[in-house]
């Protein structure tokens, strides 16, 4: 999944196709499932306007490994939905960010073993800081500042971070991205767990980061640098 505008990151290109450590965050990204799982069939979505942009970016860096390209949607489910038009049944399929490149090679691996059992697997990382329950308001001054909601602070050892590759069976989420879209369709295991489709759990990585804003880029070329 490589739809995104990425805003956030405030660069003059969407994120995916930033340089880290010499090739594009997406080519890392997609060069650890290819090395991990040989053979892997791999669907990469795009926005519309920078389809060229990426055909560019793989013939400069020599990316020559298969892909069937697709363009995304107007949200992230309509993008998933897109490039699953492109699945066959009895298939396991592995929907990725395409700005998490740092997730190892024994991650995926398991991934895919544990998934054989499942109809959804997702990893999932504990929460380590203290959690707070605020929200958002704007004050006279028209200043937007945080105020406590009331509600008691959310116990962390129940809240885990979600993280991707997530997992599923080709036919079931194929099935549950048939129906409509909701505004708290957040991942794909939200759209899995709303058809009534049960989620299983494993253990994500902590370095396993989605690349978001300019500080995930710097973290990232971080990691990179100690693992050399």
């Amino acid at each position: 999944m490589a739809g995104g505008s990425g805003t956030r990151m405030k660069a003059g290109m969407p994120k995916q196709f930033l340089e880290l450590d010499g090739k594009p965050i997406l080519q890392r990204t997609l060069e650890n499932f290819i090395e991990a799982i040989p053979g892997l069939n791999i669907i990469t979505v795009l926005p519309k306007d920078h389809i060229e942009t990426w055909k560019n970016l793989c013939g400069k860096t020599d990316f020559l490994y298969p892909q069937r390209l697709v363009e995304g949607g107007i949200t992230r489910f309509h993008s998933v939905r897109n490039a699953l038009e492109h699945v066959p049944d009895g298939a396991t399929v592995a929907i990725q960010d395409g700005v998490r490149p740092l997730g190892s090679l024994g991650l995926i691996r398991r991934l895919f073993d544990e998934a054989e059992g499942c109809d959804a697997l997702i990893p999932v990382t504990p929460t380590i800081d203290t959690l707070k329950a605020v929200r958002t308001e704007t004050g006279a001054d028209g200043k937007l500042r945080l105020v406590a909601t009331g509600c008691p602070d959310p116990d962390r050892s129940q809240i885990w971070g979600a993280q991707t590759p997530q997992m599923f069976r080709s036919e079931k989420i194929k099935a549950a991205y048939s129906q409509p879209y909701e505004t708290d369709f957040t991942d794909d295991a939200s759209v899995a767990a709303r058809f009534g489709i049960p989620v299983s759990y494993s253990e994500g990585e902590r370095f396993n980061i989605k690349i978001t804003t300019p500080e995930d880029l710097e973290i990232a070329r971080f990691i990179i640098s100690s693992r050399r």
